[in-house]
């Protein structure tokens, strides 16, 4: 059994480098041009079934990570990334995780960090949650977030803010679109190949959330899908007025020249329905998406990418309640979640939405954000993890569905990890059921429940 109070109270005020130091075997494994990197080494690696790799960042993030992979016992890497290290390390500890060339976990935890620095002051922890300056250092270029019919490919950081034409170029040496944001163009291109082919393998809708009129960066981005559809089967419904790619040609031709020679090789049979939309209308249209069970995959930027997550997350709460009020006004008293499922939509309130982070060089990194980690971690320090029962204690699933689907990611085909992550689910839903256990005496009740791999 792990210790998880006493590394809590550690991350607050003690050692936790060397507290967590002592529960990891060593390991050889470095990423490229890291040979300096802190990277732990747990579970069974028995040749079997390929690790991933966990970021230990804050929180219940943290311990409830640490937890999960005692129960389980798969093999996996680890690297410390904790806000007072991160900081302490100037962020190098995110180069060594994005680096790994394992299918890794990220976690975030909402707000600004409060940590050491040094001189016996406080300040706000050096990269805030760090999932941007971990993008650019993984070479990530997008995220992909499936919530019930819709998905959404995000480009990241692709952002469309500059609107001063004579301002902006792009760097024929690295394809940076520069102005007032600097978007890398040759990650753009990645993101609008990766919905393609998205597009062509799974034959849903595909729609195009895109400003090209308005923002230069989206002029780039739409050129560059403009020209990944040259020579495709791709049918495209609604268009933009201009060809984004004839506008642009001279920069799209800059970021073009830096892509692999054989970027577009086999897309000359890629095929789909697009339709090309100014990015504001899919607000509306995936409403109308979700309403109607209508499988889409959406390509938009990150500035806009987050803002149709964000509606997702929470726009299916308002929905099932303006059903309870019109059921009211009819007369009716309905349990709205119950009719929800029964007319087959499967989103919940967004705290179950997945995201995937798509790397230009490597296995993709599988994202989480536990929004009110910080509290639920004060009530367990203070003794009192449910606030005289009105607080529910934390609810840890999150880590095994996760991991779950971080394992299959990295080990696609194996019939046997998946039947084992189906009995450590139903054991764990068995045991969180009926009235959810406090969380350490889940850990242990998971501990004596489940059989951990290669027992």
């Amino acid at each position: 059994m792990i210790d998880l109070v006493s590394i809590a109270r550690a991350e607050a005020d003690g050692d936790l480098f060397g507290l967590l130091s002592g529960l990891f075997e060593p390991t050889d494994v470095r990423p490229k041009g890291n040979p300096d990197a802190v990277i732990w080494k747990g579970g069974n690696h028995d040749g079997a079934v390929n690790p991933i790799v966990h970021s230990l960042t804050d929180a219940f993030a943290l311990l409830g990570t640490l937890a999960a992979v005692d129960v389980i016992g798969l093999p996996y890497y680890a690297v410390p990334m904790w806000s007072q290290y991160r900081h302490d390390t100037k962020l190098a500890s995110l180069a060594w995780f994005g680096n790994l060339p394992f299918t890794s976990i990220k976690w975030s935890t909402a707000g600004d960090a409060m940590v050491n620095d040094g001189r016996g002051g406080k300040v706000v922890v050096m990269g805030k949650s760090a999932n941007a300056p971990l993008r650019t250092q993984a070479g990530v270029f997008c995220n992909v977030r499936p919530y019930g019919p819709i998905t959404v490919v995000r480009c990241m950081p692709c952002l469309p803010y500059s609107q001063n034409r004579a301002a902006f170029t792009v760097d024929a040496k690295t394809g940076i679109v520069h102005s007032e944001m600097n978007s890398p163009g040759v990650q753009m291109a990645y993101a609008n190949r990766l919905f393609l082919k998205m597009v062509h393998e799974t034959g849903r809708l595909g729609r195009v959330a895109m400003k090209p009129t308005q923002a230069m960066e989206d002029g780039i981005n739409a050129g560059l899908h403009s020209w990944l559809l040259k020579g495709t089967k791709f049918k495209v419904g609604r268009q933009y007025a201009v060809d984004a790619y004839e506008e642009h040609r001279e920069n799209i031709d800059r970021i073009i020249a830096l892509l692999p020679p054989d970027f577009k090789k086999g897309m000359e049979n890629w095929g789909g329905q697009i339709e090309q939309h100014i990015s504001d209308t899919n607000f509306g249209l995936l409403i109308w998406d979700l309403i109607e069970k209508r499988d889409a995959i959406v390509l938009a930027t990150d500035l806009d990418g987050d803002r149709l997550t964000d509606l997702l997350a929470d726009v299916s709460d308002p929905l099932r309640a303006f059903g309870g009020l019109v059921a009211k006004h009819l007369g009716k008293q309905v349990d709205m979640n119950a009719v929800w499922r029964e007319m087959g939509h499967t989103t919940g309130n967004g705290r179950d939405m997945t995201s995937v982070m798509y790397r230009m060089d490597g296995p993709p990194i599988h994202e989480q954000t536990l929004g009110s980690a910080d509290a639920m971690l004060r009530r367990l320090l203070a003794g009192d993890e449910t606030v005289g029962g009105t607080k529910q204690p934390y609810d840890p699933r999150i880590h095994f569905v996760l991991i779950r689907d971080a394992y299959l990611d990295a080990n696609p085909g194996s019939q046997k990890l998946r039947d084992y992550f189906d009995g450590v689910l139903a054991t764990f839903d068995r045991i969180y059921g009926g009235e959810r256990p406090r969380f350490i005496e889940g850990y242990k009740a998971l501990k004596a429940a489940i059989k951990p791999w290669g027992a």
